[in-house]
């Protein structure tokens, strides 16, 4: 059966990439996860497994061309190099007994899942089972936590669990093997195939249990420097391509010219901390979802001309809708009737008088949507993530409050699926559950605009030349300067605010 070798997905934004380096050539036998050639963007290098074990038959796209996403690179032969697995123990004579016992289908290895579109690594969170203990199948043994959500994984089948390999915190990929379920009485035997990996490894990595990169392989048998002359900077000291080329540099500058170590202190400027201070003071790893956040915040700035316009709102038709209705709303649709469906349909009502803050820029070309996926923020344990409903501007007032109640829930949960997170063109953020009176909101790129919404306070206002307590709330848009001028920002503020303080203007389009 013959396979094709596609590219895969290279991430948001990104349409093509370059052919830079095959690890294999025709007629050489592969085994399953095995990588075939690395492909680089102008963001990151893509390496490509091999989906299944088997011979190359062809390269269809060689190194240097340029090949775009789901074009094919290679076609493969399935099912001609399963030969290849036991040709590894062999080489090591005295713990080939015990390698055929790993082989004879007594064990069953757990891998990482795909993690979602453009995700290419995971941090071991929690481990839930011990070495030695039972498992059934389906049974969560671990779970992942990635930038944008947590992954539990199951046991692929019942046994015990022999071994792991990817201890908690331990960073690992798509594919990478994190544990060793063995049958009944089988738990023992990848004891001594743990002892004869580790002179296996040590063979090639000198002295290191990680591969480094074979593009970084390539390059350094080409400069003629060994692994000991370069620092790596991949995942657990692993050496990338980047790395060599450093270390080629280094090596062609004059021994005068060295003060880049000075040049490290600057990057964390941190002022001396009395000795009595330290002591008292508590260092935790960021998470993943918390370094992303921190990273995507950064980046709005950087790139986007952020501008944010007020203006505030008088709920009291919208909560004498809801005082009115919501014992019928409830049971009729079998969900509450809150604040977020009315917020919904007056920014899509908004939006479509304002399309330009429901675009976005991509390079010199703005994209204007004929839809609206509303992003609604949402703040977890681990933080802030923005699930997205999809289509919102065809759903009604119930479909709208029973999704962000799903949506909210798995959120809090950990259980949002990378689907669940892509893709929205506006967003909303309510600061006010936490009692924000005023704030101004960072953009989720690559959107334009998010309103933030706030607290809802009796405050006195002017109503027909008297002053009368009202219940109000401060909006707040950000918008991208660049495709928003303040013109259209004020409109759709205004036209959010006449929605929300009478809801008859939705049903009228007004």
């Amino acid at each position: 059966m013959t396979i094709e070798i596609r590219v895969p997905t290279l991430g948001e934004s990104v349409t093509e990439a370059t052919v830079a380096t095959w690890f294999k050539k025709p007629g050489d036998a592969v085994a399953v996860d095995e990588m075939l050639c690395e492909l680089e963007t102008d963001k990151v290098t893509v390496e490509v497994p091999a989906p299944a074990a088997g011979t190359l038959a062809e390269i269809i796209a060689p190194e240097g061309e340029t090949v775009g996403v789901g074009a094919l690179l290679a076609t493969l032969n399935e099912g001609a190099a399963a030969a290849p697995e036991p040709a590894k123990p062999t080489t090591a004579a005295a713990p080939a007994a015990p390698a055929a016992a790993i082989g004879s289908g007594e064990t069953v290895d757990v891998v990482v899942p795909t993690l979602g579109e453009s995700v290419t690594e995971a941090t071991v969170a929690t481990w839930f089972k011990s070495v030695g203990e039972t498992v059934a199948q389906d049974e969560m043994l671990c779970e992942l936590e990635t930038d944008k959500v947590s992954v539990e994984v199951p046991a692929p089948a019942s046994g015990v669990l022999a071994e792991i390999l990817a201890p908690d915190g331990a960073t690992v990929t798509p594919g990478a093997k994190l544990a060793v379920i063995a049958a009944s009485g089988a738990a023992t035997a990848p004891a001594p195939a743990q002892a004869a990996a580790t002179p296996a490894a040590a063979q090639p990595g000198a002295g290191k249990d990680i591969e480094n990169a074979p593009s970084a392989n390539k390059a350094m048998a080409e400069a003629g420097l060994s692994p000991d002359q370069v620092t790596g900077t991949g995942r657990d000291g692993r050496i990338m391509k980047e790395d060599v080329q450093k270390a080629q540099s280094a090596a062609s500058t004059p021994a005068s010219a060295a003060p880049q170590p000075a040049a490290k202190p600057a990057t964390a400027p941190r002022p001396p901390v009395a000795a009595q201070d330290i002591a008292r003071e508590e260092r935790v790893k960021m998470t993943r979802l918390r370094q992303t956040i921190a990273r995507r915040l950064k980046e709005a700035q950087n790139t986007a001309a952020i501008l944010t316009t007020y203006n505030e709102a008088d709920m009291g038709a919208i909560m004498g809708l809801r005082n009115e209705y919501k014992e019928l709303f409830l049971k009729k649709h079998g969900v509450k009737l809150g604040f977020m469906s009315f917020f919904v349909k007056a920014c899509v009502h908004a939006l479509k008088e304002v399309p330009e803050v429901n675009a976005e820029i991509d390079g010199d070309e703005v994209v204007y949507k004929s839809y609206v996926n509303m992003g609604v923020a949402v703040g977890t344990p681990n933080g802030l993530v923005v699930p997205v409903v999809r289509d919102a501007d065809q759903m009604s007032f119930a479909a709208i409050e029973k999704k962000i109640a799903e949506l909210g829930a798995r959120a809090r949960d950990g259980k949002l699926s990378m689907e669940d997170m892509q893709g929205g063109t506006f967003t909303i953020s309510n600061g006010g559950v936490y009692g924000s009176l005023l704030s101004s909101p960072i953009l989720n790129p690559p959107q334009s605009g998010i309103l933030g919404m706030h607290k809802i306070q009796d405050r006195p206002v002017a109503r027909n030349g008297e002053v009368v307590i009202r219940p109000m709330m401060y909006l707040a848009l950000s918008y991208d300067h660049r495709i928003v001028d303040g013109k259209g920002a004020v409109t759709f503020l205004v036209r959010v605010k006449e929605a929300l303080e009478d809801p008859r203007r939705l049903l009228m389009d007004l």
